[in-house]
């Protein structure tokens, strides 16, 4: 049994290399789906790449910040946008800065004026009405009597109405038109300018243009640029104030702002409602209109409203107390001045007893007025001013005295006024602003503000409407 051969059992079958097969989708292509897009399926790509030789990956080099040959500059668009232009740089080794600012307030609630008065006894025609309101777009005069023969011309057409009430593109666009027809210094490079806007990016009512050079100062000064017939025209189309500053670092950094009362600190006339008190309102306000407008010699028109006053109760300006209402902005502004350590005055043609309460209330460093007599034994007003008559000199004294207390260039000091007894401290501080000023403190003024919030002097400043918050928190 030893002996008897067991047959060999058979090898398991095997597929060799060459007999491979393909997938099991390739035999049955019947079941492949159809491919829509006519992309490849898997499959397809896998078998695509099997017999594919596969390269050895290229050594890294580190790029070092120098383009090469080997690692030559890519350009990638990153879809910023920056423009790479010097406006605001320091400038080169051997010049100076020789930038203008212009601050370009729209008149949000202002109405818009149109010109309906012409200058007494010069009417066209005799059922014109007669009004002694200087007409907004004549050239600016101290004298009715110098006043043209001709009647004034039609308002410009409004155009912030066609292109939105705001400062719009166009706005900018046509000012920079505007300015750029001015001649400048020889040699000047060609104007340049670039704009912040100080509050609402998308409609913005206030924007700080930059201009680079300024108009050659033998042909326009700034003064004369600031009362340049273009600039009121372009203001009463675009229904905006223009104000016109060197480019300083003293502009952003004042330290001395004084302000009038009446009409700028708070909304009245504190003369005017002592007479409302005895019925003499009418008459008191008639001469007070004419002594704002300058018409009148302020100090004897002051003394002939102060007689008017005869035999009024001293309390007056205790009980008037309640009555006055600050200006919008105003306890805003003081507190921002004074986180900037801006001193602040107030100096008024009205009386020393709410000038002070006023200062006292509000935080206000420094507070002039005048002082009317009053009798001890019936407590009645007797219609006599105490002292020196706070006026338009005695206003520009007390500006200069403070200042030099304080020991403030001038260069760094505000004034803030509406009247024409404003206009002297005015012109004697290194910016003065009229503010909801009468036409002709409007005109001589160097600044002009028209606005609801006298929280917008800050803006003349550089201040946008965030750091103004910030500031008057």
């Amino acid at each position: 049994m030893a002996g008897v051969h067991q047959p060999a059992r058979p090898a398991r079958p095997s597929l060799g290399s060459g007999m491979r097969t393909g997938s099991y989708l390739q035999e049955h292509q019947q079941y492949r789906p159809p491919q829509q897009d006519g992309h490849q399926g898997i499959d397809s790509i896998v078998e695509g790449v099997q017999n594919t030789r596969l390269e050895p990956r290229k050594p890294y080099q580190q790029y070092n910040g120098v383009p090469s040959a080997k690692t030559p500059p890519k350009i990638v668009d990153s879809g910023l946008i920056h423009t790479l232009s010097h406006t605001n740089c320091q400038p080169a080794t051997g010049t100076h800065s020789d930038r203008l600012i212009a601050t370009i307030i729209y008149k949000i609630k202002s109405p818009r004026a149109t010109i309906t008065d012409y200058p007494p006894d010069r009417s066209p025609s005799p059922s014109a009405a007669k009004s002694r309101a200087i007409p907004p777009n004549l050239a600016p005069v101290r004298s009715l009597s110098s006043f043209p023969l001709e009647p004034p011309p039609p308002d410009p057409e409004p155009l912030d109405h066609l292109y939105g009430s705001y400062i719009s593109p166009l706005c900018l666009t046509s000012f920079l038109h505007l300015i750029s027809f001015l001649p400048t210094r020889q040699g000047s490079d060609i104007l340049s300018s670039s704009h912040r806007c100080l509050d609402n990016p998308d409609h913005p009512s206030i924007v700080e243009l930059t201009l680079s050079p300024t108009p050659d100062p033998t042909y326009l000064t700034l003064e004369d640029l600031r009362k340049h017939e273009l600039i009121y025209r372009f203001e009463r189309e675009w229904n905006v104030d223009v104000i016109l500053q060197h480019d300083t670092v003293l502009r952003r950094y004042p330290r001395l702002v004084v302000f009038d009362m009446d009409s700028t600190l708070i909304e009245q006339e504190v003369i005017d409602l002592i007479a409302g008190s005895i019925g003499v309102e009418a008459e008191v306000s008639a001469i007070t209109t004419r002594a704002m407008n300058g018409e009148l010699d302020f100090s004897s028109s002051f003394k002939e409203r102060v007689k008017l006053l005869k035999g009024v109760d001293s309390d007056i300006f205790t009980k008037l107390r309640t009555v006055i209402k600050p200006t919008k902005g105003v306890r805003e502004l003081i507190k921002a001045l004074k986180r900037m350590g801006v001193k602040t005055a107030v100096v008024s043609g009205g009386f020393i007893p709410l000038t002070q309460w006023l200062a006292d209330d509000l935080g206000i460093d420094y507070a002039f007025a005048n002082t009317i007599a009053s009798d001890p034994s019936t407590n009645l007003l007797t219609g006599e001013v105490v002292g020196t008559i706070v006026n338009a000199e005695k206003k520009r004294d007390l500006l200069l005295e403070i200042a030099a207390k304080e020991k403030v260039p001038l260069e760094q000091v505000i004034a803030v006024g509406d009247g024409a007894n404003d206009l002297l401290m005015m012109k004697e501080a290194g910016l003065g602003v009229a503010w909801n000023a009468k036409p002709v403190v409007q005109m001589e003024a160097e600044a002009r503000l028209n606005g609801e919030s006298l929280l917008d002097l800050l803006h003349v400043f550089g201040f946008t409407a965030e750091e103004v918050q910030s500031l008057s928190q």
